[in-house]
């Protein structure tokens, strides 16, 4: 496994870019109300990012080894969809829950964020799961700082999820990121203190847990991209990008209205 180290040059692009994809969650915030097509989100995000942040949509025509063009500029992922969503043309409802994964490319370099939304009044199972699952995420990333394990983080959010009677998704993790879109190290969203890589100041990645609000199996659509619970359970996911620091941590996604870290909970 080759972990690519950050120059303080590299960091400072990455910083740029994480903060442009933060601000298109923040600039689409507003439109997220019922009767709106997850296809206009798509839209307006793709316009804002081209036209006003001039950043390149880094999904759009994404084809990694196995996969067909990814063929939207976001990833729209409503109530029981765990991950890449494909935009289309069904309008949101009141009480639906949605994740937004925005990623952009400036000057070369990748920001890559996502949020939960509530359309209308969600449900009290689906807003607590959009909470938890926020909290499973920052839980991972205060594990974040040299000499720690990616095991650690694994292990924060999936203690969290599971004491809270949740479930994570292990198909899909976080992922190093820079340059490329997705590099090493895979970061998982389940594991053991104490094992895999170390960490050491300068490497970047993404933590990004997808928590079942049932069990936590899930299938492939057959458009080749969406993923959903196999047994139609409400799934949430949150994501930053985070730099290991030489003291700890520094989310790199981060814009005027990204949420703050959540109090503890009980």
């Amino acid at each position: 496994m080759t972990v690519t180290i950050k120059s303080p040059e590299e960091i400072a692009k990455m910083r740029i870019a994480g903060r442009l994809a933060a601000e298109v969650l923040d600039y689409i915030t507003p439109f997220i109300k019922p009767g709106i097509t997850t296809e206009e989100i798509d839209r307006l995000c793709h316009d804002y990012m081209t036209d006003i942040q001039q950043t390149i949509p880094a999904p759009l025509n994404y084809a990694p080894p196995g996969y067909q063009p990814y063929p939207k500029s976001i990833c729209t992922s409503v109530n029981h969809v765990v991950c890449h969503g494909v935009p289309g043309a069904k309008k949101l409802k009141s009480g639906d829950i949605i994740n937004i994964d925005i990623t952009v490319i400036k000057d070369d370099y990748h920001g890559d964020t996502s949020r939960m939304f509530y359309v209308g009044q969600p449900s009290i199972q689906a807003r607590r799961l959009c909470e938890i699952t926020f909290e499973c995420m920052w839980l991972g990333i205060q594990a974040v700082k040299p000499g720690a394990f990616l095991g650690d983080i694994g292990h924060a959010i999936q203690d969290c999820a599971e004491r809270h009677g949740f479930s994570v998704v292990r198909e899909f993790c976080g992922h190093g990121i820079g340059i490329k879109f997705h590099e090493e190290p895979q970061v998982l969203h389940y594991g053991q203190p104490g094992t895999g890589l170390r960490l050491e100041p300068g490497m970047t990645f993404t933590i990004e847990p997808m928590i079942n609000a049932g069990k936590s199996d899930i299938r492939q659509l057959a458009d080749g991209w969406t993923i959903v619970t196999k047994d139609h359970s409400l799934s949430a996911q949150w994501e930053h990008t985070v730099l290991v620091s030489a003291t700890g941590y520094d989310v790199m996604t981060v814009s005027a209205t990204t949420p703050l870290p959540p109090q503890p909970t009980v």
